[in-house]
């Protein structure tokens, strides 16, 4: 068999590929040879002696180890079909669950269509609601063939120690399609059939005829069992119908959990017994647990000290540090899990439960709260909680800063249950007690701020770090008032490990604090005003708003450079002609006999200003920015003192630039972004999650939610959907914390009946404004000591409770009606995601209760709509506590929305310190920088470059690999290259769906721009096909009426148009019309294009009334709105004059037709409403899209102006778009891709 691999790739690489090739994926204890020599799998191809390009490789089959053995046998399963979904503890139901394959679509679109032909818009109802039936899969799968009953590990195991001498590793026990069982001995030499039956044992080879053996354990399968080969191979054709990244698992991310599955009284739910499920422990890790220890501190320090001199070695160092995250990750996930639920012993068990302390597969877990009261002065539990947010931000920025020799603990926060945990990997000499008068750090302030420690060893690398990140060296003061100066904040911490490692530690003040917010809102811990005021003092300004003003300090800089240069220019020049003024007056006093003098000192003046201005307009296109220099002290405002004037003055103007940036925060970067929002600069966001991203990128504070509500209401209705999108998410992470709070003391099996009275209170109120907990006696009972505070909570008390949140925290007071305006689905949905709920799918009643029969029909298949299991009718005897453990109680209350039963899991909420590869960025960027630059050849082999890079180093299935199939199907697109296009945005889709999640607002735009590259590629009903699986979940993610769906309306629109479907356009253009006049008005320019596009559907389905009326509304709003000479305007009224010249003479021939009836006289009508007849020489007729091309009357009417008509055919076939201002009239803030076009240009 052939590979086709790189010589910088590792042998590593091609064994990997031959375990997941279908002709050899029956090996996995193997080795390679090249003449003759074992290669090592950690070398690159190219390091092996005497390789060519046509050099074959032999595969050698290695002695098995127990481990190999188990793995092996954990292969087998997964290729035979015989294991099961597992039940993971950090996955959650269905994880990496993808749709793609279920969306309904036409294999081959015709290029003849039809107006009878069906299409996926057909009957699209604009006004239903959201149906959480997106959630399930469209196909169920079909029965996977099934090449064995069961195949598991015997109950023979492990075997004895004289058998172990022997080379015995496991045993196995295998039940065939055909019936037979068999024991199965692995063996360092492979596998074989033994004498063992069920009640025998008798490990020794089977005597002949069946003494069965091979070194794959597949191979051994064939051979015992006639038609395990053939229902092998069907299984492979099965699978192989799949997409393949719908069946990859993935390596290096955390699968996105749905927050909506199926529940378990549904066809979709199956859990089937396999023997096997729980040996998998075993199998992954042995019998000690020791194969998933790892020291991960020296694995991460050791990874980051690799070579990374050439792009091989970075690309081989960043891969190994994308995986060790990805690991690290999901070990601290699996540890903060088990701690949640008490099964791992704290280190200090006597000390509270917030100071409690944890080591777990190597890896240290503290609590985010304030346990010991570090933070008392600065918000105890409130700010300790922040703190490690930030800290972990602070320390993916280190990472991705990569400085040599400077090393950061792996790091992770994990919110579950209510509680916060951070897993650290433990840095060597953390816990070491040092000698007396030696402090624990060995730079940066210890015990608080009390001692500083300065070992100067720290200062080259601290100054790389803080010089990335604007931070300004500077003094300060410890508790005995010496001086020290600092390269990073105080309370940046350097510590010298026992492995002789530089490691920084606490990066949650690598920022100044956003001082003007906190002397307006921080009243203190204690005392009335502290109840009112901003919960904590670690109010600190984002990274991207420090980089952001130090930009425009930048930006000052270059411009009184360039005011100094245009002075000393203009100084210059004027002794220039000073200079030249002054040999003219010279000249003219000597008369004629001087005039060759003169000429030649001119021509020399001459010569030099020439020069001078040469050089000028040289310098003039570049600027020395060496000189620059600009940073921010992180430490003003934290109570340092200092000692001297000058140091006092130092102090106040390092206050000052912090208070400039502060400023810049709320006058310029908060503004801005309203700017460009309502300007439509930038895409609307959709959900909480897009808004809150884009509040980082600018730099913004999720603090500021309540300005930017405030802010969007001014803008009126143009910024409605802001206003609602931030006004949910303050009232979604208000509930988040108040949630938060009640979960924390609660043991696992109550949780589901405190979230589901908590959404009874916030969502289900209509249905029941009186919702109570009936409790399960027996867990109330178990559990007597634990909080059921819950049980109090009532819908009054939560909202006030929220108003009281929403107020302290964003400071934004909410309207009394605030409760009314909230979107259900939506707000279930935020709060889902934020807690990690994953909840039943069901159709949730949120308004009034519905009669009985109703309620049964909608909920047909879903679990009682009461508190509690209704299963059958209530027993008068009594039950002992431990039976109604296993039953939940039978009293039934008033019906409720939600039900504990529909809390089906509850996952991990993880934010880990993975910082992005530079490598693979810098030729994303690279390739960007051609394109642009019109090197078209390059720019795509380097965008081809960053596309393999992404996926070496973060694997396929990775978020960032998603997005980098996403911006290159854009860029393919607009190269022409639509074929690459589709196929790079399926790929993105499928990616995000199972890294970001399936209702992801990400997914939704890679679905809606597959859908418009799909039709430039001639598949429009494949198009329209994902743009309506993207329209159902748009309803879910924000509901009816997003700005942005204006543009995918008319998207629908112009692709129905193409496939000839008037009618359906037309009600296209008008929806989109309805949502536009809602958001901008009647009178605005983006509704003025909207007119304009319904006139033209309007005329192609043959309304030439509602065509002239709507074109008439386009053209007064341009002229009143743009003026009368714009483009627009007279391109509107050159359209008026065509279709009003349609519509006479459409009107006159329909009276002379009903005369001829009147007068017995009848003939073929030359234009009528349902036929499209040929066109006649010298007379008008209908086009193929049906349009009146250039009517015309016997009598010799004017002709319409047929540029403009040609321009609508072209546009309605998709070729090209008609020609109009590009000013200044938007119908949508982000025009994705722009594919199917949508009328006028704006």
């Amino acid at each position: 068999m052939q590979i086709m691999v790189s010589t910088s790739e590792q042998v590593q690489d091609i064994r990997q590929s031959v375990i997941e090739l279908p002709d050899t994926f029956q090996y996995t204890c193997f080795h390679l040879e090249h003449n003759g020599t074992r290669i090592s799998d950690f070398v690159e191809l190219s390091d092996v002696p005497g390789i060519t390009p046509d050099s074959g490789l032999i595969l050698v089959e290695d002695p098995y180890t127990e481990k190999e053995a188990r793995l092996h046998l954990l292969r087998v399963r997964e290729l035979i079909g015989a294991a099961g979904p597992r039940i993971d503890l950090v996955n959650g139901i269905n994880a990496g669950l993808c749709l793609f394959d279920g969306v309904e679509v036409e294999e081959v679109n015709g290029s003849k269509t039809s107006t009878e032909d069906p299409h996926p818009m057909a009957g699209f109802d604009f006004d239903a609601p959201a149906s959480l039936d997106q959630f399930l899969p469209k196909i169920l799968d079909t029965q996977a063939p099934k090449c064995v009953k069961s195949i598991a590990l015997s109950p023979w195991n492990p075997p004895p120690h004289h058998l172990r001498q022997k080379g015995h590793l496991i045993y196995i026990q295998v039940t065939t399609l055909e019936g037979e069982q068999f024991h199965i001995t692995s063996h360092v030499s492979g596998f074989y059939v033994n004498r063992s039956s069920s009640n025998k044992f008798d490990p020794a080879p089977k005597p002949a005829p069946k003494d069965f053996s091979a070194h794959s354990l597949i191979t051994l399968l064939g051979l015992i069992s006639p038609s395990f080969k053939k229902e092998f191979h069907a299984l492979q054709e099965w699978n192989a119908k799949k997409e393949a990244l719908v069946t990859f698992a993935p390596t290096n991310a955390i699968p996105a959990a749905p927050w909506l599955v199926p529940g378990p009284d549904t066809k979709y739910y199956n859990h089937q017994p396999d023997v096997a499920r729980p040996q998998e422990t075993y199998l992954i890790a042995g019998t000690e647990n020791v194969d998933s220890l790892r020291d991960f501190n020296e694995e991460f320090q050791s990874t980051r000290e690799l070579p990374r001199e050439t792009v091989q070695e970075r690309v081989f160092r960043e891969r190994l540090l994308s995986r060790l995250f990805a690991d690290y990750t999901d070990a601290a996930v699996r540890g903060v899990v088990l701690i949640a639920k008490g099964e791992v012993a704290p280190l200090n068990p006597t000390e509270g439960r917030d100071a409690q302390i944890y080591v777990y597969n190597n890896i240290f877990f503290s609590h985010g709260a304030d346990g010991v009261g570090t933070f008392a002065s600065e918000g105890g539990d409130e700010a300790a909680r922040v703190a490690t947010g930030k800290d972990v931000m602070g320390v993916k920025y280190v990472n991705g800063l990569d400085i040599p020799g400077l090393s950061t603990p792996g790091t992770v926060v994990v919110d579950y249950l209510g509680r916060r945990l951070v897993a650290q990997s433990i840095v060597p000499g953390i816990f070491r007690p040092r000698e007396e008068g030696q402090s624990q750090i060995d730079y940066g302030g210890v015990e608080g701020k009390e001692v500083v420690a300065t070992t100067e060893s720290f200062v080259p690398l601290f100054e790389k770090m803080s010089q990335a990140m604007r931070v300004k060296k500077h003094n300060v003061w410890d508790k005995e008032g010496k001086k020290h100066e600092l390269v990073a904040s105080v309370e940046t911490k350097g510590l010298l490990g026992t492995d002789g490692r530089k490691y920084v530690l606490d990066l949650y003040r690598t920022t100044p604090l956003d001082v003007d917010f906190l002397e307006k809102h921080w009243k203190g811990v204690e005392g009335e005003e502290a109840e009112k005021g901003y919960p904590h003092r670690m109010a600190v300004l984002r990274p991207e708003l420090v980089e952001s003003f130090w930009k425009s300090k930048m930006r000052e800089y270059v411009s009184a450079e360039m005011e100094k240069r245009k002075v000393t220019k203009e100084e210059e020049q004027k002794k220039v002609d000073e200079a030249k003024a002054d040999d003219e007056k010279e000249g003219e006093a000597k008369g004629e006999d001087a005039e060759k003098v003169v000429s030649s000192k001119t021509n020399e003046n001459k010569v030099d200003t020439d020069t001078l201005e040469k050089k000028s307009e040289e310098s003039d296109n570049s600027i020395d920015i060496s000189g620059f220099e600009f940073s921010l002290n992180p430490d003003v405002f934290s109570g340092q003192q200092p000692e001297t004037e000058e140091e006092k003055e130092q102090m106040e103007k390092d206050e000052k630039d912090v208070r400039y940036a502060c400023n810049f925060l709320l006058t310029m970067a908060i503004p801005r972004l309203i700017s460009d929002l309502a300007e439509g600069e930038v895409g609307s966001p959709m959900d909480g999650h897009s808004l809150s991203r884009l509040m980082h990128k600018r730099g913004i504070n999720v603090r500021y939610l309540g300005a930017i509500a405030s802010l969007a209401d001014e803008e009126g209705t143009k910024l409605g959907s802001i206003k609602t999108l931030a006004i949910q998410e303050m009232v979604s992470r208000a509930c988040k914390h108040i949630l938060n709070t009640m979960l924390r003391g609660l043991p696992g099996p109550l949780v589901s009946f405190c979230v589901s009275h908590f959404l009874n209170c916030l969502l289900g109120a209509e249905h029941n404004p009186n919702p109570k907990v009936i409790p399960d006696e027996g867990l109330w009972k178990l559990y007597h000591d634990a909080d059921f505070g819950f049980e109090k909570l009532t819908i009054e008390g939560l909202r006030a409770s929220i108003e009281k949140e929403v107020s302290k925290r964003y400071r934004y007071s909410l309207q009394e009606d605030w409760i009314s305006g909230i979107k259900h689905l939506q707000m279930l949905r935020e709060t889902a995601l934020k807690i990690g709920l994953q909840m039943k799918i069901k159709n949730y009643e949120f308004g009034a209760p519905k009669p009985t029969s109703e309620a049964v029909k909608v909920n047909c298949e879903a679990s009682p709509s009461t508190n509690g299991n209704t299963k059958g009718k209530s027993n008068s005897k009594k039950k002992s506590p431990a039976a109604s453990l296993h039953e939940a109680s039978v009293l039934k209350g008033p019906s409720t929305t939600f039900d504990p039963e529909d809390i089906m899991n509850v996952v991990p909420v993880v934010k880990d310190s993975s910082s992005k590869s530079l490598l693979a960025e810098e030729a994303l960027e690279a390739g960007r920088m051609s394109l642009i630059q019109d090197h078209k050849e390059m720019g795509q082999e380097l965008l081809l470059e960053s596309l393999s890079l992404h996926e070496q180093i973060y694997g396929v299935l990775h978020p960032e690999v998603a997005r980098v199939y996403n911006t290159l199907s854009m860029l393919y697109y607009q190269l022409e290259e639509k074929t690459a296009a589709v196929e790079l945005a399926r790929k993105a889709v499928i990616v995000s769906e199972r890294t970001l999640g399936i209702d992801s607002a990400e997914t939704l735009l890679n679905y809606l721009n597959l859908g418009l590259f799909e039709h430039a590629n001639g598949n429009t009903k494949t198009a329209l096909a994902y743009i309506k699986h993207a329209l159902g979940f748009w309803r879910i993610i924000y509901g009816q009426a997003h700005p942005d769906s204006v543009t995918t309306m008319n998207n629908v629109a112009v692709m129905l148009q193409a496939l000839k479907h008037y009618t359906d356009s037309r009600k296209w253009f008008e929806a989109s019309l309805a949502v536009c006049e809602s958001i901008f008005g009647k009178q605005s320019p983006h509704t003025a294009t909207l007119y304009f596009q319904l006139a033209q559907a309007l005329a192609l389905d043959h309304d030439s009334k509602g065509a002239v009326n709507r074109m008439r509304d386009a053209y007064n709003v341009f002229h009143a709105k743009l003026g009368p000479n714009d483009r627009n305007t007279k391109e509107a009224e050159s359209w008026l004059d065509q279709l009003t010249q349609n519509a006479v003479l459409l009107a006159k021939q329909a009276k002379d037709i009903q005369e001829r009836k009147k007068r017995g006289f009848s003939m073929t009508p030359h234009v009528t409403m349902s036929t499209r007849p040929q066109p006649q020489v010298g007379q008008g007729s209908v086009t193929a899209h049906g349009v009146a091309e250039s009517t015309t009357s016997a009598s010799g009417l004017g002709r319409m102006d047929s540029r403009s008509i040609d321009e609508l055919i072209k546009f309605i076939e998709g070729s090209s778009e008609p020609t109009a201002p590009k000013k200044p009239t938007r119908t949508n803030p982000k025009r994705r891709g722009g594919a199917a076009g949508s009328g006028p240009k704006k």
